[in-house]
């Protein structure tokens, strides 16, 4: 396998599973600048406030990706499984999910929710980024659009660090505006385990293997490329698009 995750044989399921963390450990965004200046406190509150009203873009299209998902998936048992995804981040009516747990972070850092929720002060290239995944699970094949899912065997670990330093970094931030992740500690595995039995029993080809390797570096990208915007936008250079969110001087 050559540096930039071209396969040149087939692979067992395990073995693809290794190259698949591997993208993890390499390409995920807990290497990003961005990240890390969040977990050592070197970010401002307007700089946290950017951070969770773009965020916010992205975790109200996650139960819009899985219902796109849903739509194509043939098998029942799949489906019944998949659509649990749904309910974890809409909500079931009765008890809040994690968009609702998201805007509790965003308002817990000083945004108004009705600004949030609106969308229209996020980062252009924000919006770009999720409409881009939305397009992809639509477009490609199931089997890359269940792959692009497996971000989520990285985020535990991402979770674990980013909480416990917000919380001993940023004085006003408290564990019930952080609420969002100690579901996801469950919830994410769980989702793993569904999407890697499903890849692992479905790309036994070398071709179709290296969709599902590619189809992970995408989603990787996507998830890379809205911190790039947050980092030239809020950190350095600190052009901010016109009509974006304008942290106040004071933050």
């Amino acid at each position: 396998m050559t540096p930039d995750f071209r396969l040149d044989r087939t692979l067992s399921a395990s073995e693809l599973e290794d190259v698949l963390r591997q993208v993890g450990s390499e390409r995920y965004h807990i290497r990003h600048p961005f990240h890390r200046l969040m977990v050592e406190g070197r970010l401002t509150r307007g700089q946290m406030q950017a951070w969770a009203l773009n965020r916010y873009c992205y975790q109200a299209a996650i139960p819009r990706k899985d219902a796109i998902i849903l739509s194509r998936i043939e098998d029942r048992s799949l489906r019944l499984v998949w659509r649990e995804r749904i309910l974890d981040h809409d909500g079931d009516g009765a008890s809040p999910g994690g968009i609702e747990r998201w805007m509790r972070l965003a308002t817990g850092v000083g945004l108004d929710a009705a600004i949030v929720a609106s969308q229209r002060l996020a980062l252009p290239a924000t919006r770009f980024s999720v409409g881009a995944y939305l397009t992809f699970v639509e477009k490609r094949t199931l089997l890359e659009a269940i792959a692009s899912s497996l971000t989520e065997m990285f985020s535990p670990q991402v979770i674990g660090e980013r909480v416990a330093a917000i919380l001993q970094r940023y004085p006003y931030i408290d564990e019930d505006t952080l609420g969002y992740f100690t579901p996801r500690l469950t919830q994410a595995p769980r989702d793993v385990d569904v999407a890697l039995a499903h890849v692992r029993e479905h790309a036994r080809s070398m071709e179709t293997q290296q969709l599902v390797v590619d189809a992970l570096i995408a989603k990787c990208e996507i998830l890379w490329t809205m911190l790039d915007a947050l980092h030239f936008s809020y950190v350095e250079p600190g052009h901010v698009p016109p009509g974006a969110f304008v942290p106040e001087a004071a933050s």
